[in-house]
């Protein structure tokens, strides 16, 4: 049995875990809510900062670096200034921004990838190497032009929607030892695979990589939200971070659209997201919380506001 003291002592660390987990991001918890930014996706994108000067979100993924090793960004309407003589983007106004969402306890990682663009990797050395620059352009290294200037990112998500599969497991590790070169900050590596399983473009890379959050896209795919339960596949997920993931703690998260209009199908409502996310919640421990595409759409719908308020 425990004494009075024991359990004021319980209840009191409860409270306080609870507080972290609203106020401040915290990985392990299974209530986070992450959400795309950056390409305009329902025609009415504001400033990031706009969507960080409330309680909403608590991952922002800026989307996205859509060229790489040759690198380009395309943040729609949020910047469309570049460095001079270079076709780089140098985006000040989202570098103010980052750091302002980052004080109200929020994370900012970017986006790799995408359904367009010209990126991959032709062999390990070529990712390991562009590592590098990624350090030194968006993090705690140094380069001659950084689109965020000073800002320093959170991590990375790798959204692999197509290329080769050829690297990106040396990248990942090249990334994670400069993480490690910097002990005063905690950095994050993120993926967005598909719901179909294994990924079609980082099934081996998921399961030989570090991963700190899963992002799955439960849409535009058999195994979507709209399928739910009956071709809703969160077990499969849930079973390859208990078995197959490098990291054991990895949280996976419900990706849904934000808006009907915000993918080609598997949209629900609000409640009915709530009602699938409790349903997982009660089941599996890997849950990390709920991502949306994109925040724009979701604010919109009144998504986001049921998802957090």
């Amino acid at each position: 049995m425990f004494s009075a003291l024991q359990v004021s002592l319980l209840i009191l660390h409860v409270c306080l875990a609870l507080q972290v987990c609203a106020k401040q991001f915290n990985v392990n918890c299974n209530s986070n809510y992450v959400s795309y930014y950056g390409q305009n996706s329902a025609r009415n994108q504001k400033r990031l900062g706009e969507y960080c000067k409330d309680a909403t979100e608590d991952v922002i993924v800026l989307a996205f670096m859509n060229g790489f090793p040759n690198i380009l960004l395309n943040f729609a309407n949020a910047c469309e200034t570049t460095f001079d003589g270079s076709s780089l983007l140098h985006c000040p106004n989202i570098a103010k921004d980052i750091k302002y969402c980052q004080s109200q306890g929020k994370i900012v990682v970017i986006s790799m990838g995408g359904a367009s663009g010209a990126y991959g990797f032709l062999d390990d050395s070529d990712a390991s190497s562009f590592a590098d620059t990624v350090w030194n352009m968006f993090f705690k290294g140094t380069a001659s032009q950084r689109p965020f200037d000073d800002a320093v990112l959170d991590g990375i998500d790798l959204d692999i929607e197509g290329g080769s599969n050829n690297g990106y497991t040396a990248f990942i590790s090249r990334l994670r030892s400069h993480y490690a070169s910097d002990p005063s900050k905690k950095y994050y590596i993120a993926s967005a695979p598909q719901c179909p399983f294994p990924d079609a473009y980082l099934g081996s890379t998921l399961n030989s990589a570090w991963f700190d959050m899963v992002y799955v896209q439960f849409y535009n795919n058999y195994c979507g939200l709209n399928a739910y339960p009956t071709w809703f596949n969160y077990d499969d997920w849930d079973n390859w971070a208990k078995t197959k993931s490098v990291n054991k703690n990895v949280k996976i998260f419900i990706g849904a659209p934000g808006s009907p209009s915000a993918a080609s199908f598997g949209y629900v409502d609000g409640s009915t997201l709530s009602n699938i996310y409790n349903d997982v919640r009660a089941k599996y421990t890997s849950l990390g919380g709920i991502m949306t595409w994109d925040v724009s759409q979701a604010r919109t719908s009144g998504l986001a506001s049921s998802i957090h308020s």
